[in-house]
């Protein structure tokens, strides 16, 4: 379990680098989006590992993947830029 939460906080905090360096100007402050990173991971991990057991580590860190990728994505603002509607109504 320790090599678990160990490699979903830095898989977490891989996924926040990629957020931040891909799309830093619609996220957040950095402290924010790393700390949601890693601590969306780590209960990614928690939630994968109660599910289904000890014995899957890579299904445990593929659930905290998808996990945190989904917090941080609540993290993105609309761009600022507005799109123009093509019918007027």
């Amino acid at each position: 379990m320790l090599l678990e939460s160990l490699g979903s906080v830095l898989l977490g905090l891989a996924l926040s680098w990629a957020a931040v360096h891909h799309l830093g100007d619609r996220l957040p402050s950095r402290r924010a989006v790393f700390a949601t990173g890693a601590v969306g991971a780590l209960f990614g991990a928690y939630v994968t590992h109660v599910a289904l057991g000890p014995g899957h580590f890579l299904a445990t860190l593929l659930g905290a993947v998808a996990i945190g990728a989904v917090l941080l994505s609540l993290l993105i603002r609309p761009s600022t830029r507005r799109l123009r509607r093509a019918f007027p109504f």
